[in-house]
């Protein structure tokens, strides 16, 4: 530390020590969630302790390459190559803004009491509408986490809450004396489904990326294994579209 009383060490420790307490946190609920879902099932204690303990070492293993991969081909927070977008990391960049300002003295203390004066309106609001009984709600962390994620990230998300919305009361109108619960199950199914696909498929183009070194491995087909294949399909379609086309033409003008 120097004598100004800025620290460069000092932010990357209270980084390290939130991230150690977020994850032992985070554990903790999963372990209580895992656990309250083994007993609905019928699961014993130990059961679930020896899967979960299979679970971690399975994920520590999987999760370092992974993330290697996702960050030479891509880049986290900062884009790896030119011209490639770089994976959004906006929690990361929130923490690391609060610790480098507590640290280097440039903390925007005013932004911090405007947004605590927002939260407590927010607070007060939901309140409000549970006390008229309304079936909507503002809890301040979902608001929060809207106003700080990227607009691209936070506008799919109300595209799938309003799309959610849509099927249910479609649902509801349907099926008036449906199973609801088994609607919003299916619901989560797919969700999870959507979700799980979108990260398999960002992981096999950082693995393209990965093995061929070059950040623009799929914009040519030819460098693919079986791009010679790919791209002479993509010809032959595209012959037969302007054959086609021209085909279509010549008809026109007959009948002209």
């Amino acid at each position: 530390m120097d004598g100004g009383g800025k620290s460069s060490i000092g932010a990357v420790a209270v980084v390290f020590i939130g991230a150690v307490v977020c994850n032992a946190a985070a554990v903790a609920g999963d372990n209580l969630q895992d656990l309250k879902a083994g007993q609905l099932v019928g699961a014993t204690p130990w059961r679930q302790q020896v899967m979960l303990c299979v679970g971690v070492v399975a994920s520590a293993a999987v999760m370092a390459p992974v993330m290697n991969v996702l960050l030479f081909a891509y880049g986290i927070g900062e884009p790896a190559h030119a011209g490639v977008k770089a994976l959004p990391a906006p929690q990361a960049n929130l923490v690391r803004s609060v610790a480098e300002g507590m640290f280097g003295g440039t903390l925007p203390v005013g932004m911090i009491a405007i947004g605590a004066a927002v939260g407590a309106l927010i607070i007060v609001f939901d309140l409000y509408l549970k006390r008229r009984g309304s079936r909507w709600s503002a809890p301040v962390l979902a608001v929060a986490v809207g106003i700080y994620l990227p607009l691209d990230v936070s506008t799919p998300i109300l595209a799938g809450g309003l799309v959610a919305e849509m099927v249910t009361r479609w649902q509801a109108k349907r099926n008036v004396g449906g199973d609801h619960e088994l609607l919003k199950q299916n619901g989560m199914l797919f969700a999870a489904g959507l979700i799980t696909g979108e990260a398999l498929v960002g992981i096999f183009i950082a693995m393209c990326i990965w093995i061929s070194k070059n950040p623009d491995v799929l914009a040519s087909a030819k460098e693919l294994p079986g791009g010679k294949m790919v791209g002479g399909t993509a010809a032959v379609r595209n012959l037969l579209r302007d054959l086609s086309g021209r085909h279509a033409a010549r008809g026109r003008v007959r009948t002209i």
